[in-house]
């Protein structure tokens, strides 16, 4: 090869970007709204596809005009409209809570799940279930709640003692939380059949058996987490240059710690409550948000919700498909998605993720 061809910046490429430079990315706009698109198209899946195929002119006359006694038409109605609603909700709590998790702690690996706050809600749920006898997704969130606050505060005290909160040491105390909790909930369970009745099925992560009722119940809590995240985002961008250079630019770090924590623990108590606690779904949209949004949290959380809405609810119906005529928790398939997406980040930093 001549030597000023492989003198060439870009490495004998065709184009002319420097080396390193990366492609541009397409205006934000244009990715929100096939986001969305792509949100819709997978809520019409959801209320067309399962064990019983309903056709799509069936699914939009089910609601434009509605006929007593077609069974295809309650079936979308009463079955597949609260779940995929269900689903929406909690994936965008799910893709939002670990986006700020991530900006706030500057670690890649941040997310309900991982960091434990996912295993002190379901400590919290089995014990309401069996102490308190609550039964119902609007009796969990309370108790979810305290549950994810009370990890969030133990993570993030051991993780920051000698030394700060480093994200080897986040992931390792969050670790060490689940280590610590699930052998209780265990305890729990093999006491008291009724409690694992009733928590086996909400504990893998599904959308099914929730009515309209819950979601009409949660949804302002949504709201309310997915406001502080858009309070917090242009904090995160600053965050992320450094805490001195934040504090210089006028970032009060002890108020948006405090907002931090509470969007935190009502975003993630909200979608454990709606949905159970589906682990490495946030971890996975939240990479995928920032790959396509870039580093302004403004971006990535409001990215990060709609995807993570589109994930879950496409993560339903794929569930109803692969197991016909039985169903596999949306959970599951989740899990399948978001293994790989934190395998590749391990391997990418080298495990070295300090």
């Amino acid at each position: 090869m001549p030597v000023a061809e492989r003198s060439r910046p870009d490495g004998g490429a065709a184009a002319g970007r420097p080396h390193g430079a990366r492609r541009p990315r397409a205006p934000f706009g244009v990715m929100l709204a096939a986001s969305v698109a792509l949100l819709g198209l997978a809520v019409l899946a959801s209320l067309a596809i399962g064990s019983r195929a309903v056709p799509f002119d069936v699914v939009w006359s089910a609601f434009t005009a509605p006929v007593d006694g077609d069974t295809d038409q309650l079936v979308v109605r009463e079955l597949r409209l609260p779940r995929a609603i269900i689903g929406v909700l909690a994936g965008a709590a799910f893709g939002a809570v670990a986006s700020v998790l991530q900006g706030a702690t500057r670690n890649p690996l941040a997310d309900p799940g991982l960091l434990g706050l996912n295993a002190g809600a379901s400590l919290a749920v089995v014990a309401a279930i069996t102490f308190l006898g609550v039964s119902t997704p609007l009796g969990f969130i309370w108790f979810a709640f305290a549950g994810a606050a009370a990890a969030a505060a133990v993570v993030f005290a051991i993780g920051s003692v000698g030394g700060g909160a480093t994200p080897a040491r986040l992931a390792l105390t969050g670790a060490a939380v689940m280590a610590a909790t699930t052998p209780l909930i265990t305890l729990v369970l093999i006491r008291d059949l009724a409690t694992l009745n009733q928590y086996r099925f909400w504990s893998v992560g599904s959308l099914a058996g929730r009515g309209l009722e819950t979601a009409a119940a949660l949804w302002p809590f949504l709201v309310a987490g997915l406001l502080l995240a858009a309070w917090l985002a242009p904090r995160l961008n600053l965050m992320a240059l450094g805490e001195d250079v934040a504090r210089g630019l006028g970032v009060r770090l002890g108020m948006t710690r405090l907002v931090t924590a509470v969007a935190v623990i009502v975003l993630a108590g909200t979608a454990t409550s709606l949905a159970g606690p589906i682990a490495l779904l946030g971890l996975a949209v939240a990479h995928a948000a920032g790959a396509l949004a870039g580093g302004d949290y403004r971006r990535r959380i409001a990215l990060a919700a709609v995807l993570g809405a589109t994930v879950l609810v496409t993560a339903d119906v794929i569930g109803r498909v692969v197991a016909s005529p039985a169903e596999l928790e949306a959970g599951i398939v989740a899990a399948v998605v978001g293994a790989p997406v934190l395998i590749a980040l391990v391997r990418r930093r080298g495990g070295a993720a300090t």
